[in-house]
């Protein structure tokens, strides 16, 4: 596996945010499923990923991964997971640089229900994230 991927994976094990910050490119631009502007730059995103690892995984969510597409520096990870009842199915789309850091994390959700919920609770967690 992909030495960036792996790392990916590890974050998303652990939740250390200092995986973010090895893994995170200082210019990397993130696309929410909810916000039109791309985020850019490396704290902002790490902000979005954090508020998603509580969103997604928390402790009532079951988020996995149930199919990976690897092309070179890029990766499509579709994942499921479960937020107050609502089904969330969604891709996660990956591009790494030469160095291995992101350089675009691009995320889209379905169905609209998910999308409503999970803009719902985004928006909590990135209220209390900012505190």
């Amino acid at each position: 596996m992909n030495t960036s991927l792996k790392n990916w994976h590890t974050f998303l094990d652990t939740k250390n945010p200092k995986i973010l910050d090895e893994l995170l490119s200082d210019e990397v631009i993130f696309y929410s499923p909810i916000v039109w502007t791309p985020q850019e730059g490396k704290q902002i995103t790490k902000l979005y990923l954090m508020a998603a690892m509580e969103v997604f995984g928390g402790e009532n969510a079951d988020f996995k991964y149930v199919k990976q597409v690897i092309d070179n520096k890029q990766f499509i990870l579709e994942f499921v997971t479960l937020i107050d009842g609502v089904t969330v199915n969604g891709v996660d789309m990956i591009e790494v640089n030469d160095d291995g850091k992101i350089i675009s994390f691009k995320v889209m959700v379905r169905p609209l229900k998910a999308i409503n919920k999970v803009h719902e609770k985004m928006g909590e967690m990135l209220e209390n994230l900012k505190h």
